[in-house]
């Protein structure tokens, strides 16, 4: 699974070859592919989910505080009914 999109990637590593000073640029495309490489190599070591996933837990989780919520307001009125009696 990956966190970020061919193109992210491409940036990223064209970004990276591009911080390296003049004199090591010389290597261009190498450089460039080789930052590509140890960036997807790393990124695919990551425990991470796609934007999709994430957004349906969090739907799943505020459904399930809301539920919570009105549980624990439901168990309120009913030991308010116990105690009273």
């Amino acid at each position: 699974m990956s966190f970020m999109n061919s193109s992210g990637l491409d940036e990223l590593a064209r970004r990276l070859a591009d911080s390296v000073p003049e004199s090591v640029r010389g290597f261009g495309r190498d450089l460039e592919g080789n930052f590509k490489a140890v960036l997807q190599a790393q990124l695919s070591k990551l425990d991470l989910v796609t934007r999709q996933e994430f957004d349906v837990q969090a739907a799943i989780l505020e459904r399930t505080q809301a539920n919570l919520t009105a549980m624990e307001a439901r168990l309120k009125e009913i030991e308010a009914k116990f105690t009273q009696q």
